[in-house]
């Protein structure tokens, strides 16, 4: 079985091309992680996606908590990845000085070298990626990803509402 023939099967009816996509999403997650991984030797894609936080962050310092929820994941796992970059003297990892429940994270001068250094092979790996879209592809494209965080946020408002279920049940 290839994606040819996967796509073939799928492509017939909006519940067939739902599941498709919902599929294809995490396929290609891992897919684009996997060679992103290999391009640069020295982080993971996931580091380099905190770093990519920290970078867009006013002031450059982002808390845990807020590239967590940036990212889609917990305080927790971005601490891992934190630690991580922190050993690689990329980042460093301190408690906020106005607010010490918060821990912040900040690019050092070498996280900001490291961008310059491979601004460009980052830059040609994006390209090949889209090279084959058109301008207005690109920018439909940009819209229907756009609203596709719109569901995900449907969704997670129904998980909230399910664990307030569970918990107003378990209480009775």
């Amino acid at each position: 079985m290839n994606i040819e023939s996967l796509t073939e099967q799928f492509k017939a009816g909006r519940d067939k091309q739902q599941r498709a996509i919902f599929a294809s999403i995490f396929i290609l997650g891992n897919r684009l992680q996997t060679s992103f991984d290999k391009v640069d030797p020295l982080i993971t894609i996931k580091q380099f996606m905190v770093m990519i936080m920290i970078k867009q962050a006013p002031e450059r310092v982002l808390d845990l908590t807020s590239c967590g929820d940036l990212l889609g994941c917990s305080r927790q796992n971005v601490k891992k990845l934190a630690v991580a970059l922190e050993k690689q003297e990329l980042i460093t990892i301190s408690r906020n000085q106005k607010d010490k429940r918060r821990t912040d994270l900040l690019l050092t001068t070498k996280g900001e070298d490291y961008f310059q250094s491979v601004a460009q092979l980052h830059e040609k790996a994006l390209n090949a990626i889209f090279e084959e879209y058109s301008d207005e592809e690109l920018e439909l494209f940009f819209q229907i990803f756009m609203k596709l965080y719109a569901g995900a946020e449907k969704l997670e408002a129904m998980e909230d509402q399910v664990v307030r279920t569970r918990r107003n049940l378990d209480g009775q």
